[in-house]
């Protein structure tokens, strides 16, 4: 997400008051995500006539969980069936929440939705290199310690022999050298090196114990050349972003428990299994032509005062949308990422009880990304998911041209260098590739610089009584904050466009 743009805080300072509400208006909302749910909730609270359509036969959108029984069917006809031991799931679309997505967290609480820490930085997880130390994974923690250790050591070399490209004064050397000592974990001599003193960071080879044999023994640091040639330091500064910083959260029992407790807010007002085929609108309000799929494909129309619509672009740009020319061209300016998640079943946590691996995410340079241990039911004795593979990118469209069987053998085989228990513990897997599936095709929008200067206004902007919104139409795309802060600055905008304030 960082890399994507991303990175951003959130404006969001709470519900939004709607009053004086002409009676009588209608609105509909098309879809029935985050976005498309809290703007139903929100204009039925300020006295508007609300009507959701769904294309899906559940609510929720991206927000999704899934678990044993459930069945998954992708472009081009692969059907996947959920075989997770009860208990179990993955959460193949949002997966995380950052402590400072403070919209979605005020929803939450509104609408009883219980959410627990996700451990997003774990020193004890692994980072791999196939190039590196034999192939060999290293533990974060390790790789952490040397290579802050090596490059203070370097530093304070610099510093002593007045080799910094600026001079410095005598109370700055005696400062920098002292921040040195204490980041790198230097002896007297500035030197970085195989002690007792680095392991209070870098852990023992030989933990403390009791009695007579329960002395320590000291790690080993691994040589400079060695720790800056792998490379596995670039993945010290991913927590560092914005974004990833902990704290951060997840709902109990699955993100799509998000989704439910929307759901239970506006359920009356959803109609599922509708497909939208063209968005009319003249100066007195919207005509929606659908297919009900619930009824053979019946056509029917659906017909308000307003429109909200969160169809994923890549879904609306193939309706028919009465609007203005700068609204339909951003609608097709903006692609979507594809995005591929493989959720992987072991007979037991051997992570936890073979590598005191509790939550937290191991990094590889292999095209699976990395694998993310589960924050929740630690110590059970049962089977348990990782998520074995989270794709972005052109590893993603890799992985979504395999079979769900082939994602799933990939993941298995690039997994094993990391835990050689793979193979032996391997019990069942889901593998889910966001440009295949039919009502997104694909993960989440991609702005750029150039198209959101070009774009971007035209999308958010009203259009005579239509109105976007979506993680698209936000500065915090790809995350469920955006949809949450964009269906409250449209659902704000509509309203005093309503009422005639705007």
């Amino acid at each position: 997400m960082t890399q994507l743009g991303h990175a951003a805080g959130t404006d969001f300072t709470g519900s939004p008051v709607l009053s004086g509400a002409k009676k009588g208006t209608s609105v509909l909302v098309l879809g029935a995500g985050l976005a498309g749910m809290l703007a139903a909730y929100e204009l039925r609270k300020a006295g508007y006539s609300v009507r959701v359509l769904e294309y899906q036969t559940r609510s929720g959108g991206r927000n999704i969980t899934l678990r044993g029984g459930d069945t998954l069917t992708e472009l081009g006809g692969a059907t996947q069936n959920v075989k997770f031991a009860s208990g179990n799931y993955i959460n193949p679309g949002p997966w995380r929440i950052p402590y400072h997505h403070q919209g979605l967290l005020h929803y939450c609480k509104l609408f009883g939705v219980q959410l627990e820490p996700f451990i997003e930085v774990n020193h004890n997880t692994y980072l791999h290199n196939t190039e590196a130390f034999g192939g060999q994974p290293q533990r974060y923690r390790d790789v952490m310690s040397d290579f802050t250790g090596h490059t203070a050591e370097l530093l304070a070399k610099a510093i002593n022999q007045d080799k910094l490209d600026q001079p410095v004064s005598a109370d700055e050397k005696r400062d920098l050298l002292d921040a040195m000592r204490g980041w790198g974990l230097l002896d007297k001599d500035y030197a970085y090196k195989t002690s007792d003193f680095v392991s209070l960071r870098r852990g023992n080879s030989k933990p403390a114990g009791g009695g007579p044999d329960g002395a320590p023994v000291p790690s080993t640091v691994m040589g400079r050349s060695e720790i800056m040639k792998s490379g596995l330091w670039q993945w010290l500064s991913f927590n560092m972003s914005y974004e990833m910083q902990t704290t951060m959260f997840q709902p109990v029992g699955g993100m799509d428990m998000i989704g439910k407790g929307f759901a239970k807010q506006v359920n009356d007002l959803v109609t599922h299994n509708i497909k939208v085929t063209k968005i009319a609108q003249d100066a007195n309000g919207v005509t929606v032509s659908f297919l009900d799929n619930g009824k053979g494909g019946a056509a029917g129309e659906a017909k308000a005062d307003w429109c909200v619509c969160t169809i994923p672009l890549p879904i609306l740009a193939e309706i028919e949308v009465q609007a203005g020319a700068p609204m339909k061209a951003a609608i097709k300016a903006v692609p979507y990422a594809s995005s591929v998640k493989v959720g992987l079943e072991f007979n037991r946590r051997f992570w936890e009880q073979d590598e005191q691996i509790y939550g937290g995410i191991s990094f590889t340079d292999q095209p699976i990304s990395q694998i993310s241990y589960p924050s929740t039911n630690y110590f059970s004795n049962d089977k348990g998911v990782l998520l074995g593979g989270y794709m972005f990118g052109p590893a993603a469209y890799s992985f979504a041209g395999m079979t769900p069987e082939e994602r799933i053998e990939a993941a298995l085989k690039q997994g094993s260098l990391i835990h050689k228990q793979y193979r032996k513990e391997f019990s069942n897997g889901v593998a889910v590739a966001w440009s295949r599936m039919p009502w997104t095709l694909g993960c989440c929008s991609t702005w750029s610089e150039e198209s959101r200067k070009a774009h971007y206004k035209p999308l958010t902007e009203i259009d005579g009584r239509l109105v976007i919104a979506g993680e698209h139409a936000s500065y915090v795309g790809c995350w469920q904050e955006g949809a949450i802060l964009s269906s409250v600055s449209a659902i704000t905008r509509l309203h005093q466009r309503a009422i005639g304030t705007a």
